[in-house]
């Protein structure tokens, strides 16, 4: 009876937190503690200090995504060490904590970038994931100029943008801080990852078939195959060495 009791209370004091709106200016903790009160289909995001609410996601941006998620999971799939995300939180620092569309980590104990924080009852990931896809109709300004530099703050490597108005894709070197422009056939040739190969006609008009088959092409260069060994010696060499990365993402 006295835990029932607790729990009712704990519920109703945290149905007392102040409400998120956008443009509140708050640091990451804050942001977290009310933005946990809301249901799980509210979706906030904390980009520079600054509160964003972001509406309901559309038909294109629901397929574009989908595209995406199954080209990463094909290239997890092919590539031990990796692993792909889709619409989780990520604590990027005090300031931040972004829900990209799509992201793509690097193991901690293969060498990346990120780790798993425990709040409560849920695992969120915290550090920069080496690589970013958002899908962008309505929030364009923000992916492409908020969002871009807070991940470029944060350490994110590389930037990818579906620009669904435009029907074209923006494609970020984070490191050197520059845009970088496709090769001459239309793919994007991930530079943190090498094999991950995106065609960017067939992503924008939809079209999986073309999309698997260039993929396939990229996981099967030599480039791919090194980065699969790379990361293999990496997470020997830290077992070896006795390191303990926290936060597993298998």
């Amino acid at each position: 009876m006295t835990s029932v009791f607790r729990a009712k209370r704990t519920r109703r004091r945290e149905s007392q937190l102040p409400l998120l709106y956008s443009g509140d200016h708050l640091d990451q903790e804050e942001f977290h503690r009310r933005y946990e009160a809301y249901p799980d289909d509210t979706r906030f995001e904390l980009i520079g200090g600054i509160v964003y609410m972001m509406a309901p996601a559309g038909f294109e941006h629901g397929r574009s995504g989908f595209d995406l998620c199954g080209i990463l999971s094909m290239y997890e799939a092919a590539t031990a060490g990796v692993v792909g995300v889709s619409g989780a939180t990520v604590i990027l620092g005090d300031s931040s904590e972004p829900q990209p569309d799509v992201a793509l980590l690097i193991e901690p104990d293969c060498g990346g970038q990120t780790r798993l924080k425990q709040i409560k009852h849920n695992q969120y990931i915290e550090g920069p994931p080496e690589l970013i896809l958002e899908v962008s109709h309505s929030t364009v300004a923000i992916d492409l100029h908020a969002k871009r530099a807070d991940y470029h703050r944060a350490g994110v490597r590389e930037y990818v943008v579906v620009c669904l108005a435009e029907r074209k894709i923006r494609w970020f070197d984070l490191g050197a801080n520059k845009e970088l422009a496709v090769d001459r056939k239309g793919i994007l040739k991930s530079l943190v990852f090498p094999g991950l190969w995106i065609d960017v006609v067939a992503l924008v008009s939809r079209n999986p078939d073309r999309l698997v088959t260039t993929l396939k092409r990229g996981i099967k260069t030599k480039e791919h195959a090194r980065f699969v060994k790379e990361l293999a010696a990496k997470r020997q060499q830290l077992t070896i060495a006795g390191t303990d990365p926290q936060g597993d993402h298998s």
